[in-house]
C-alpha cells in the first residue's frame, strides 16, 4: 500500500498568473500549438486569409497553395483539378471567390503567335500597393553620360527682343560672382533666360530679379541642381504685370494768334488758327 507524503503539496502549484506563457496555459478543449520554427521551404500567410470569414475552406486552401507556388508555375483550373480531389467545378467556384475578395487576378492575353493564355496573379495582401513589375531602369549607352532630368518650365516673355535676352543672359552669368554655387552651364542659361526676360518685361529691375533668385538659398549640400531651383523661382515668384497707366494730358499752351488756351505737346497756333484747319486763316 502506497504511503502518501504529508509534506508534498496536494497538486502542482501554478506559477504567478502574469508569468504564465499564453501558449502554455491550460485550455478547456481549445487548440494548443506545438510549433517548430521553419527555416526552409515555408510560405508566410496572413491571418486575413487564413481566418477569412467569407471565404470557403476550399478557397482558403487554394489561395495558400497558389501563394506557395514558384513564379511561372501553372495555376489554371485543369492543373488544380488534377492536383486536388474536389473537381473542376468546385475549384472554379473557389477561384471566383478569391477573385471577388482580391486574392487573385486572372487576365486573358494574346502571346506572340496568336495563342491566348490566361495569366494568373496571386495577391497575398489585397489593398496593398501593386508591385506587378519593377520600374524599368534606363541604362546609358557605354561611354555616354546618363540623360539629365529636364528643368522646370519658365515663364515665356511677350516680346523676347535680342537686347532683353542678352541682358537676361548677362544677369544669369553674373550670379556666380554673388554665389559660386550658382555657376550655370550655357544650356541652363539658355533655358532660364526667357524667364528672366518675362520679369524684366514686368518692369522688375535687374537688381530685384537677382535678389529674388539668390536670397534664402538652401544649404550647399542640398543645392544639387541650382538651375532647377532658379527655374522654379522664376515661375513661382513671377510678379503680376504692372498696373496700366492712363496717358497724361498734354500741357496747356497759349495760341500764338488768338491767345486762346489749348492743350498741345508744343507751343504754336491752336486748331482754329492753323492754316490746315478747315475755315482757318
Amino acid at each position: 500500500m502506497d504511503v502518501q507524503n504529508p509534506s508534498a503539496p496536494p497538486r502542482t502549484q501554478s506559477r504567478t498568473r502574469g508569468k504564465n506563457h499564453p501558449q502554455r496555459r491550460p485550455h478547456a478543449g481549445g487548440v494548443v500549438h506545438d510549433n517548430t520554427r521553419h527555416t526552409t521551404r515555408f510560405t508566410v500567410i496572413g491571418n486575413h486569409l487564413a481566418q477569412h470569414t467569407e471565404l470557403s475552406g476550399l478557397a482558403i486552401g487554394l489561395a495558400v497553395y497558389i501563394q506557395s507556388l514558384p513564379t511561372g508555375a501553372p495555376a489554371d483550373i485543369k492543373t488544380l483539378a488534377a492536383r486536388f480531389p474536389e473537381g473542376s467545378t468546385r475549384i472554379a467556384a473557389a477561384l471566383r471567390e478569391l477573385e471577388a475578395h482580391g486574392y487573385l487576378r486572372r487576365t486573358r492575353e494574346r502571346v506572340p503567335g496568336g495563342r491566348i493564355i490566361t495569366r494568373t496573379v496571386s495577391c497575398n495582401q489585397p489593398g496593398a500597393p501593386r508591385q506587378d513589375a519593377a520600374p524599368a531602369v534606363r541604362r546609358a549607352a557605354p561611354g555616354k553620360p546618363p540623360p539629365r532630368k529636364l528643368l522646370p518650365a519658365v515663364p515665356r516673355p511677350a516680346h523676347p527682343s535680342p537686347d532683353l535676352i542678352q541682358a537676361a543672359t548677362d544677369l544669369l552669368a553674373g550670379l556666380r560672382r554673388q554665389n559660386p554655387l550658382l555657376l550655370l552651364s550655357a544650356t541652363d542659361t539658355e533655358h532660364l533666360a526667357p524667364g528672366v526676360v518675362a520679369w524684366l518685361e514686368r518692369e522688375v529691375t535687374p537688381v530685384d530679379v537677382r535678389r529674388a533668385l539668390t536670397r534664402d538659398l538652401p544649404p550647399p549640400d542640398d543645392l544639387r541642381r541650382p538651375a532647377a531651383l532658379l527655374a522654379h523661382r522664376l515661375a513661382a515668384l513671377l510678379p503680376p504685370p504692372p498696373p496700366a497707366t492712363e496717358p497724361r494730358p498734354h500741357p496747356l499752351q497759349t495760341c500764338e494768334s488768338c491767345d486762346r488756351a489749348f492743350r498741345a505737346p508744343e507751343p504754336g497756333p491752336c486748331g482754329g488758327c492753323r492754316p490746315d484747319h478747315q475755315g482757318g486763316t
